[in-house]
């Protein structure tokens, strides 16, 4: 089942962005504009995490905060287009998992929170499809007991390609979730999809396909 992440951010661009990535890494999302279904939610999407805005209409980030706390054991991502020290230090000390600066990139925001999940073990580390085995969390790859040697974007790609095993993904969903922009130059995502295939294919037959006019697909054939 996939891990829950409610969306609290005033600007709809902004919360569109932020859950159309999440969703893409495999998140169930919703996405409100302020707090105040807060309480309804927490009872019945019951959340595993939420990224909450400080600067928002009525009750701010850290009164939410405060009624997070007190009703669920929800990992909070905070976002906010403050620089400050003392805003930092008043969410994490109110309990806030993380802290993310406005602006920020979409693929760090949605790694920061997948850490923050699998901290409070609503995710799994490590995943396996055949004989591959991804561990996100030490950043180790291996194939047929051999480690194998990423560059680190190329770890970001393998993650996620794991992440969505099994099912069809797009450049532009991939250029969203390693990139954080969709707007790059997509022979990007083919460049680095034949380098970790080498990598793979070292060590055994192919396990990232290609789905011609569609995508890409990370899984063990029989």
């Amino acid at each position: 089942m996939s891990a829950r992440v409610l969306v609290i951010e005033d600007a709809e661009a902004i919360g569109a962005a932020v859950s159309s990535a999440l969703r893409e890494s495999g998140y169930e999302v919703q996405h409100r504009l302020d707090g105040r279904q807060l309480e309804a939610d927490l009872g019945r999407f019951r959340p595993d995490l939420v990224v909450l805005d400080v600067m928002l209409p009525g009750r701010d980030g850290f009164q939410l905060l405060e009624v997070i706390r007190r009703a669920s054991g929800a990992g909070v991502v905070m976002l906010t287009a403050r620089d400050g020290v003392p805003d930092r230090l008043r969410g994490l000390s109110g309990g806030a998992d993380d802290y993310v600066g406005k602006p920020f990139v979409l693929a760090e925001l949605v790694a920061r929170v997948s850490a923050v999940l699998r901290r409070l073990g609503r995710t799994p580390s490590t995943v396996q499809v055949g004989d591959l085995v991804v561990d996100a969390d030490a950043g180790v790859v291996m194939r047929a007991d051999q480690t194998i040697e990423l560059t680190a974007t190329e770890l970001r790609l393998l993650v996620y390609l794991a992440a969505q095993r099994g099912r069809v993904v797009s450049k532009t969903q991939i250029l969203t979730a390693v990139w954080g922009y969709e707007d790059y130059d997509p022979n990007l995502v083919e460049v680095h999809i034949s380098a970790v295939r080498r990598k793979l294919e070292e060590h055994g037959p192919r396990l990232v396909h290609t789905v011609r006019g569609l995508g890409y697909v990370l899984r063990a054939d029989e």
